[in-house]
């Protein structure tokens, strides 16, 4: 039989906001324009030790709203979590750290940007779903080509 105390763990301690930012740099006057605005939006994630087995992973959702060269609006979220994470190989870690943090952090980040963007007076942003697991084998394939000897043949 298994010894518990080596069993995986992974559990929520506790998610919140860590840093709210909205800016309309350009009020009144953007409110009058009829325009539909290009969006953008970014999205970064970090993980760091808190301390043996916890861990606080921050996933950063900014977007910005111009309308030609004038910016509607910036709102940015850091959306935080602390993790318990226990008995995890590093690889799964690494994992776990680049994929499952985020999943559970997103929905919360795109609450907040809606909430404070529809406070700001302009319509709901509604961000559509990210596919951590895509961008976390993307960041993986980019920093194993990074790393790999360039191969120069000779004629």
């Amino acid at each position: 039989m298994s010894d518990p105390q080596n069993q995986p763990v992974f559990s929520i301690e506790k998610l919140y906001v860590k840093d709210i930012s909205l800016e309309v740099p350009n009020a009144p006057q953007i409110f009058l324009e009829r325009e539909g605005p290009q969006v953008d939006i970014q999205l970064h994630h970090e993980s760091a030790p808190v301390e043996d087995g916890v861990f606080q992973t921050l996933l950063t959702v900014t977007v910005t709203a111009k309308i030609k060269d004038k910016t509607m609006f910036l709102a940015e979220v850091g959306q935080a979590g602390i993790f318990v994470i226990r008995n995890v190989p590093q690889p799964d870690l690494d994992t776990v750290l680049g994929i499952a943090c985020p999943n559970i952090l997103y929905p919360y980040a795109r609450e907040v940007i809606s909430d404070i963007v529809t406070r700001a007076g302009f319509p709901p942003v509604v961000l559509n779903p990210v596919n951590f697991e895509a961008l976390y084998q993307a960041q993986k394939q980019a920093e194993s080509e990074q790393a790999a000897p360039a191969i120069q043949i000779a004629h």
